[in-house]
């Protein structure tokens, strides 16, 4: 097609979508405003940063930032506790709300499921802040956690002391919030199945379990596929908000990952550029997983983000 042609078909549909277009500068410009425009904060990663100087006037100093953080004797740790705690929520916080929106979709008695949907999606709407304080008074020495094990003649556990109980309290407590709100993402993928493909499983005898196995999974897999890329893509960016509520220097050797030291590096003890450096590395990473995911999803089966 020549070009003036492109250029008038262009044209005309802009004035005939004008409002449409319309709508969409809002969307525009608060991203260009207060998500691409800070971008240009990442050059202190590569300067020595003072805010005297401001970020055009502060010196270069390349990749050192960087090369001090690959340095560090915590870089391991940090990079293993972050992978460690990542790879435990995709084993077992990524299934869960799919398991959830299986049984909730097995349920035939509508106030029953509708009781139980509402109280799984509660959780979610409760602060990080409250859901910290409740773990910290559930897990301490005199509390309710302590006390059943005590009912039992178990001896009482430091929970939130003792490294090795972190990670576990820290991935069973998002699987507890957040397990009802994301199953409303299967439950709608379910919602658009056809339902002549159950009444003819039924006419060739399938039982329940079958007509999940070959219907309801298959039918929400593209979903699936899609939520798990985007939860590879952000491996290396575990939420910091809660981790600094519960975590102490008792915990660091499972719990310090490298958001939070970053926000140590950066916020408490004001060294800028080498945060922003920590926190350009984790982006980088976290972007070459997600490309890695969708392309080996892409080789593999017939989902993909792009």
């Amino acid at each position: 097609m020549p070009a003036e042609s492109k250029k008038r078909i262009i044209m005309r549909d802009l004035v005939r979508n004008r409002y449409i277009y319309l709508m969409l500068v809002p969307v525009i410009v608060y991203y260009a405003i207060f998500h691409y425009g800070p971008m240009y904060g990442l050059l202190i990663a590569f300067k020595d940063y003072g805010i005297a100087d401001g970020v055009w006037e502060s010196p270069w100093v390349g990749f050192t930032h960087f090369k001090n953080f690959f340095e560090n004797p915590y870089f391991w740790r940090l990079l293993r506790n972050t992978l460690m705690i990542s790879i435990y929520e995709l084993l077992f916080a990524f299934p869960a709300p799919i398991i959830l929106a299986l049984l909730l979709n097995e349920i035939r008695l509508v106030i029953f499921k509708r009781v139980v949907q509402t109280i799984s999606y509660l959780p979610h709407f409760i602060s990080i802040v409250v859901v910290a304080g409740m773990l910290v008074d559930f897990a301490a020495r005199d509390g309710l956690v302590n006390n059943m094990l005590g009912f039992f003649g178990y001896e009482p556990i430091a929970f939130l002391q003792e490294p090795g109980w972190f990670r576990s309290i820290y991935v069973s407590s998002g699987i507890w919030q957040g397990i009802g709100w994301g199953s409303i993402i299967y439950l709608a993928a379910m919602s658009s199945i056809d339902p002549t493909l159950y009444d003819a499983a039924r006419i060739d005898g399938a039982g329940r379990w079958k007509q999940t196995l070959h219907i309801t999974i298959p039918g929400i897999m593209p979903t699936i596929v899609i939520l798990f890329i985007l939860n590879i893509g952000s491996m290396l960016s575990v939420g910091s908000e809660k981790i600094i509520l519960l975590y102490n220097p008792l915990t660091y050797e499972t719990a310090d990952v490298i958001s939070t030291y970053v926000y140590r590096k950066g916020i408490l003890g004001a060294d800028f550029g080498y945060s922003a450096a920590v926190g350009l590395f984790n982006s980088v990473i976290s972007f070459i997983l997600l490309i890695l995911a969708n392309t080996i999803s892409k080789r593999v089966s017939e989902h993909r983000l792009w």
